[in-house]
């Protein structure tokens, strides 16, 4: 893995540690596979959380033009015990966060803003493709 991937999918892992209530965290590209994942989170529930994150993206989005409400900025899907955050980094690609039921959304929220800003012009072209390869079977 080059040190630009390693890097990111670190920036990921740091996010699931440094922010309270955050469970896993997963970075998926515009087409549904799954980039990168944090530690300790299982290969297959990894893909398929990057599946429904692809798949909720691409309803929001055909929701929003359909509406003309503008761009799609955030997702989030309470459950019983804990939310699913989807937001949009660049080029269709997207974060998913886990939560446990007690997160704090505002603050997961706000983290998920400054980890987008901050490390989203970071996931150029040649880095989702070093990552596609590193997440390839």
């Amino acid at each position: 893995m080059s040190e630009s991937a390693e890097n990111f999918t670190w920036l990921i892992s740091n996010f699931v540690s440094e922010v309270p209530g955050v469970e896993h965290a997963i970075v998926v590209s515009s087409d549904g596979l799954l980039l990168t994942s944090s530690r300790d989170f299982a290969e297959q529930h990894a893909e398929q959380l990057a599946a429904i994150a692809s798949g909720l993206q691409s309803l929001a989005e055909g929701t929003s033009k359909m509406f003309a409400k503008g761009d799609t900025e955030q997702l989030i899907l309470r459950m019983q015990r804990g939310y699913l955050f989807v937001m949009s980094i660049s080029d269709g690609s997207s974060l998913a966060v886990l939560t446990s039921g007690d997160a704090d959304m505002k603050i997961v929220a706000y983290q998920m803003t400054l980890l987008v800003e901050s490390a989203g012009h970071a996931l150029t072209p040649q880095l989702r493709s070093q990552l596609r390869e590193v997440m390839a079977p």
